[in-house]
């Protein structure tokens, strides 16, 4: 047994094909798969799917691909609700003054970002609060797109109910990209 924020439920459609259930509220009957690439594609490999819904399924292609982008979109939106609740701060002033206020759940920093700035904030973090989870693994034109803005680089959210459902989203894409990958690798401290 594991906790469901390990897990990815897996819906049947009424045509006979598997669909990612995020939310864990689809209708009917449903599979648990545990939130990795690794595990996902091992389920299809193994026709895992057919046996726990009871006969042959349709499973589209890329599957695990899927699961990964749907869980990106999933936690770019909740960025886009944490601004509009006022948990997000947003652009490199902002963050700084953020930082100095409160501990932040999650820093926000765009995987193409420049480094200098990200090293700036990420020290100023450090110095202000230790290790603080960092998600690194998003674009800052999507980052950007999410929010209403143009691009975005440097973003904190704070705690909230926002920045709870985001860790969960976060814990499970962990099994899907890397989080930070120009970083420490903080954001294992989140799960």
């Amino acid at each position: 047994m594991r906790d469901e924020a390990d897990l990815v439920r897996i819906a049947l459609a009424p045509d006979g094909s598997v669909v990612p259930d995020l939310a864990a509220k689809l209708p009917g009957r449903g599979a648990w798969v545990s939130a990795d690439r690794a595990s996902v594609e091992r389920a299809v490999a193994r026709k895992a799917f057919n046996r726990a819904f009871g006969g042959p399924v349709t499973v589209p292609e890329d599957f695990a691909g899927t699961i990964e982008r749907l869980l990106a979109e999933r936690a770019l939106n909740l960025m886009g609700l944490a601004r509009r609740a006022g948990e997000l701060a947003v652009g490199q002033d902002a963050v700084r003054l953020a930082l100095k206020a409160a501990r932040p759940a999650w820093r926000i920093e765009a995987s193409d970002g420049a480094a200098d700035g990200r090293s700036k904030i990420d020290r100023l973090a450090r110095a202000a609060w230790g290790d603080v989870p960092v998600a690194g693994c998003f674009e800052a034109e999507a980052i950007g797109l999410a929010l209403g803005r143009s691009p975005v680089v440097h973003a904190s959210l704070s705690e909230g109910p926002q920045a709870r459902a985001f860790s969960t989203v976060m814990r499970k894409l962990s099994g899907f990209r890397p989080l930070d990958p120009h970083g420490a690798g903080l954001a294992a401290d989140a799960k």
